[in-house]
């Protein structure tokens, strides 16, 4: 039997806002979201599959402040770019994605000094593309959950 590869890499969840939302968001307590799209940016350092699924899942134990946001029910996980590498990029994409679009103070960053890892768009396609874009710029070669991606390396 072969082992199976665990993969490790970095990914922005893009997440529609169905109507505007009062969240109580973990030790942030209730953030006040509008309606639209957001972009969270995130990365796993043991399983990128297993962390991305985990994401999708609607049955899990809420721990990170993104858990609170996509349990909300006006909220709806509708695609993820992500990257399979070993660097920790998460921080640099984040950076990245916030000279476009609007950051949610503290949101997914408590371990570290980032202003924010969610940022609001208007709309879908520019949330995708400033995510894909974000990658590209630190030399990633992003891929796109919607094309039909199954988390792994080809």
């Amino acid at each position: 039997m072969s082992k199976k590869r665990i993969y490790k890499g970095s990914y922005c969840l893009i997440i529609s806002l169905s109507e505007d939302s009062v969240v109580k968001v973990g030790s942030l307590g209730n953030i006040d979201f509008k309606k639209g799209h957001y972009v969270y940016v995130g990365s796993a350092l043991n399983s990128l599959e297993s962390r991305l699924r985990r994401h999708l899942s609607h049955e899990k134990k809420l721990h990170w402040h993104v858990d609170y946001m996509l349990n909300h029910v006006n909220a709806n996980l509708v695609d993820i770019v992500y990257v399979v590498d070993n660097g920790k990029w998460e921080c640099s994409i984040a950076a990245q994605i916030s000279e476009k679009g609007i950051e949610t103070a503290r949101f997914g960053c408590s371990d570290c000094k980032c202003g924010s890892h969610l940022f609001k768009f208007e709309d879908f396609e520019t949330a995708v593309s400033c995510s894909s874009y974000s990658f590209e710029t630190l030399s990633l070669h992003p891929i796109l959950w919607s094309d039909g991606s199954n988390f792994e390396s080809e």
